[in-house]
């Protein structure tokens, strides 16, 4: 049976919303939650980005059952290595030991506000690999220094400990990433239903971890009004990885989806109210060896008759997978 999650997606609701969600999520039967982590919304019609380990933490005391979990943090430009794994530690104490590590190397529309610049993919994936690796030598309690490629520690130690690390997920869409994840995560992350990801995970150390999907979905009793929404603020995602970790900001993906039309949205995301429409949606991860996926609401004022639909008859439906 594939575990179906429910995402926090930062760019589409403020904080207080978010908590109020996941709530929600944890009342309906959701296996497990997600959150974003951005300081950009990819187009302004979404219109948020609160800091996603304040919700975190605010989630996990509101909540005692549901799963949590980054989805994902990049752990190289905006947050030192050392301070990711010291978030991650103490979220998974405050959730007793609920808490996942979602990691990717993420996008130029969040991690450009640092000014660091933003590096050819391979490099990226180098830094990716230096930080898992920090993060790991963390969280088996060693006292960590560090001169390496692209991060300096000095003399860091996580002071307080879960009993359990949390698990490490590595967010995948090419050879190079499933390499980095088969060698350093406990779990493997992708947004598209492709099993030769999984298959390159497991051939280089993967084979029998976790996999994570991810599914937009925009649910409406009016499947017009879905599909206009889901246009508005989700045509982005058509774009593909590729593009989406390269532009830095809402203009870019505003222009750059200019010629997006909402049947070519609605063709890529199930809108309305047809169960079967969303099961079938969610098939192709289960067939392309998925163990869990996380859907993803698409309208942050549209949460809560969801979350009621998804209780009464989504979620029954794809229990049946």
């Amino acid at each position: 049976m594939v575990r179906i999650g429910y995402t926090m997606m930062t760019e589409q609701a403020g904080p207080r919303e978010l908590v109020d969600h996941v709530v929600g999520a944890e009342r309906a039967g959701f296996d497990f939650s997600v959150i974003s982590d951005h300081s950009f919304p990819w187009l302004e019609s979404q219109g948020h980005a609160p800091y996603a380990w304040s919700v975190l933490g605010a989630a996990a005391q509101a909540t005692s059952r549901i799963p949590l979990m980054t989805y994902v943090t990049c752990p190289t430009f905006r947050y030192h290595p050392a301070v990711v794994a010291q978030k991650a530690a103490t979220m998974q104490i405050l959730s007793g030991g609920r808490f996942r590590l979602g990691l990717g190397s993420g996008e130029n529309l969040n991690e450009h506000i640092v000014g660091t610049g933003w590096p050819a993919a391979h490099v990226r994936l180098e830094m990716l690999e230096e930080a898992a690796d920090i993060i790991r030598r963390l969280f088996a309690g060693e006292c960590v220094s560090h001169h390496g490629a692209h991060f300096d520690v000095e003399n860091a130690r996580l002071w307080d400990l879960p009993d359990e690390p949390p698990a490490i997920g590595i967010a995948v869409s090419g050879s190079r990433s499933c390499e980095v994840a088969g060698r350093y995560a406990d779990l493997v992350i992708a947004t598209e239903p492709r099993a030769e990801l999984l298959r390159r995970f497991d051939a280089h150390g993967g084979a029998g971890k976790s996999r994570v999907g991810q599914l937009p979905v925009c649910y409406d009793t009016d499947r017009d009004a879905a599909v206009a929404r889901a246009h508005d603020q989700f045509r982005w995602a058509l774009g593909g990885w590729k593009v989406n970790a390269e532009l830095p900001g809402p203009a870019g993906f505003d222009q750059a989806t200019a010629y997006t039309r909402p049947e070519d949205v609605a063709d890529a995301v199930p809108c309305g109210d047809d169960v079967d429409a969303f099961v079938d949606a969610v098939r192709p991860y289960a067939e392309a060896g998925f163990t869990e996926v996380a859907l993803v609401q698409i309208g942050g004022d549209q949460q809560e008759p969801f979350l009621d639909w998804a209780e009464a008859k989504l979620l029954p439906a794809l229990r049946d997978l």
